[in-house]
């Protein structure tokens, strides 16, 4: 899978990047100072990643939690995202990570004591009722967490948080981790779905809609909440057909007591990531799209359509009986 992992020096013994390690027993192993000195020094292109990916093993340094921008969550709620990974496996056609880095290659982070600390002091000073903290902001927090480890230490955190929810986000179905651990009133697990036919399309190398759905099932039945994005929204002409079906499999698997919210938020791209998206991906379907550039710096739908598409959703999701105060627009006014 890797053709290289690289480790700081200072970690070398972690009992994680041993357990790593043994798993790519042939792949070469090269001892760096700092994951900074290396990791995005030099561009190296997004689609590289199909021939040449390298694993990056080391500690987060500067702010290790971050407060996520407005819409980010449900409103009238403090939302913080913390980073313990960067890059996925996956290849999204649509994905901002392929814009965001210089580099493809996927790091890991194992100082998760030190993020823990951190969210421990913003969960003590806030003042709010409920306070959110997201995993999976540059990369799938499930997809690689049979090697990464890190999923018994934030369910023990977040036993001792009532007032805060830990958001595990996801598009892998790699759920095995998860049964192995006692699901928590405070912990939901998310899928970002897609009808089956856009995920085939554009969510390359990620799990079909069936095997998506079944991981749901399956972790709705062992007591997890469970959210769920619908997000990316690309508009089609048979758009509300399609998410009409869409829902009515979600509802079909998922008990109404265990979803958590349901978020709406239609594609969008910063200018950066865009023209990394028509270099990446030349023939896409997605550059058919009545595109605009707004004075915010994103290319995405003109407000007129891009509402009416997530009111036309929000009124599927009802129709579909989810509680319309569990459905939310994500990055939206």
């Amino acid at each position: 899978m890797f053709s290289r992992i690289l480790i700081e020096r200072n970690i070398e013994n972690h009992p994680r990047v041993n357990f790593i390690t043994e798993k790519f027993p042939k792949v070469p192993i090269k001892m760096i100072d700092k994951v900074d000195d290396v990791f995005g020094r030099v561009k190296k292109p997004y689609l590289q990643k199909r021939e040449d990916l390298q694993l990056f093993l080391g500690e987060k340094k500067g702010q290790l939690v971050k407060e996520a921008p407005n819409a980010y969550g449900t409103k009238g709620e403090s939302h913080f995202y913390f980073i313990h990974a960067y890059n996925c496996i996956y290849e999204c056609e649509y994905c901002y990570l392929q814009g965001y880095f210089n580099s493809p290659d996927l790091v890991f982070f194992l100082n998760h004591e030190e993020i823990g600390e951190k969210i421990v002091e913003l969960y003590k000073e806030s003042k709010e009722e409920l306070i959110w903290f997201h995993a999976g902001e540059f990369s799938d927090s499930l997809a690689m967490s049979h090697l990464t480890g890190e999923l018994p230490y934030y369910f023990d955190l977040f036993k001792d948080l009532p007032k805060a929810k830990l958001e595990l986000r996801t598009k892998s179905v790699n759920i095995k981790p998860l049964l192995e651990l006692e699901p928590r009133d405070n912990i939901v697990v998310t899928f970002s779905l897609s009808p089956a036919h856009r995920i085939k399309r554009t969510d390359l190398k990620t799990p079909s809609l069936k095997h998506r759905l079944q991981a749901i099932k399956t972790l709705a039945l062992h007591g997890y909440k469970i959210g769920i994005h619908l997000d990316p929204v690309i508009f089609e002409d048979d758009f509300t057909s399609a998410y009409q079906s869409l829902l009515s499999q979600i509802t079909e698997v998922l008990p109404s007591e265990q979803l958590d919210y349901l978020s709406l938020g239609v594609v969008r791209f910063t200018k950066e990531v865009y023209h990394q998206v028509k270099k990446n991906y030349p023939d896409s379907d997605l550059h058919a799209s009545e595109f605009q550039k707004t004075p915010e710096g994103l290319v995405r739908y003109p407000k007129p359509l891009r509402m009416a598409m997530l009111h036309r959703l929000e009124s599927l999701c009802i129709e579909e009986g989810i509680q319309k105060e569990k459905v939310y627009l994500c990055m939206e006014d």
